[in-house]
């Protein structure tokens, strides 16, 4: 074995390890980070909150739980949001919030059917930017064909939020065919092909240029849109053969696909020159010094298929409007190492590893 070989090995035996403890908070006071959707935050997740809420819907630590109700099953998610700033190119924290949960919902294979809707408001906010706001989830609500049916509304004092917070918690039902296998990353299986829906980074760069921090200009919008009718017909296209679906929001595709690597126990391979990514996006984050895989999208979700089904998993996608840009990216490989790596461009390869925290915070 070769003194790389050897580097090579002692690197991947220290991640194992580091995956093996038991997740554990270090820090005394919560940090941004723990918000972002990286490593600070899973270990807040496992460490803190599953461990005192403990229950199999909880651990399986999906993006909605998945529920049996009178013989019924039906998914169950919330979310929260904290967008700054609150109106940016392409949408604002009203139809983010709908789209989010919405989408949610649709990737665990559900029918999203109701929404509930909190708002946290701030002393002295504008009540036309609360109606704009509301009229913005009204319309997003009728695009994904949800009923946003009860709701709650608390204000706090002048300076002690940012204006307005939303919560959004949705139900759906999984009403396909009862005894199809659950999605998940327990079902992906080495072979697989891994496809993201779309243009990848759009949202958060969108976010980062509306803060008016940087002296960057782009023609970039938010991709913010209700996937359901978009992970329909996949589902539809290739019956069985889907195997998971996840939203690329906080942490962006890398963090996905860690994710999936680690809980199915296996390397998913992409290919650098595979991901889609639109010119304006690319740019800016090559300015900033940041890797688009990691960049948050709320539009698009990446889908691990039957590797014998790509091509009629991405002509379904493509044909949808929301899927045109859609690209089968990489695929799962039998190797058990939990990772993720890239073929560069340029021939080499590289670990594509969960960030600690997010590179672009408060972006949804």
């Amino acid at each position: 074995m070769t003194t790389r070989h050897i580097r090579e090995e002692e690197v991947l035996e220290r991640i194992e390890r580091a995956r093996r403890r038991k997740p554990r908070v270090r820090e005394e006071r919560i940090t941004l980070a723990h918000g972002a959707g990286g490593k600070a935050t899973q270990t807040l997740v496992e460490a803190l909150f599953v461990e005192a809420f403990r229950n199999p819907a909880l651990e399986a630590l999906d993006d909605g739980a998945v529920l049996g109700v009178d013989g019924a099953r039906v998914v169950f998610t919330t979310d929260t949001y904290v967008v700054s700033p609150l109106f940016f190119p392409g949408g604002d924290i009203g139809d983010l919030a709908v789209n989010g949960t919405v989408n949610d919902l649709a990737v665990s294979g559900s029918r999203p059917l109701y929404l509930s809707a909190g708002f946290v408001l701030e002393e002295g906010f504008p009540v036309a930017d609360l109606r704009r706001i509301t009229a913005s989830m009204a319309e997003a609500a009728a695009r994904a064909g949800v009923a946003v049916v009860t709701g709650d509304t608390k204000v706090v004092e002048r300076g002690k939020a940012d204006g307005c917070y939303v919560n959004t918690s949705g139900i759906g039902v999984l009403d396909r065919a009862g005894d199809a296998p659950a999605l998940g990353p327990g079902s992906v299986r080495p072979g697989d092909a891994v496809l993201v829906s779309g243009p990848i980074g759009e949202h958060g760069v969108t976010i980062m240029l509306a803060r008016g921090e940087l002296d960057i200009q782009a023609d970039v919008t938010s991709d913010t849109a209700p996937l359901n009718g978009l992970t329909a017909a996949l589902l539809d296209a290739v019956p069985g053969g889907v195997r998971m679906m996840r939203d690329a929001t906080r942490g962006g595709v890398a963090t996905v696909l860690n994710e999936v690597a680690r809980a199915a126990g296996r390397t998913v391979v992409l290919r650098e020159a595979a991901v889609p990514v639109r010119a304006p996006v690319g740019g800016a984050c090559e300015l900033l010094g940041i890797d688009p895989l990691y960049v948050a999208c709320e539009g698009r979700f990446v889908a691990v298929v039957d590797g014998g089904r790509a091509e009629a998993a991405l002509d379904a996608l493509r044909g949808h409007p929301l899927g045109e840009g859609a690209a089968v990216v990489g695929a799962v490989d039998d190797d058990p190492s939990g990772l993720v790596l890239l073929k560069t461009a340029f021939g080499g390869t590289r670990i594509v590893d969960t960030l600690v925290g997010d590179p672009l915070p408060r972006i949804c």
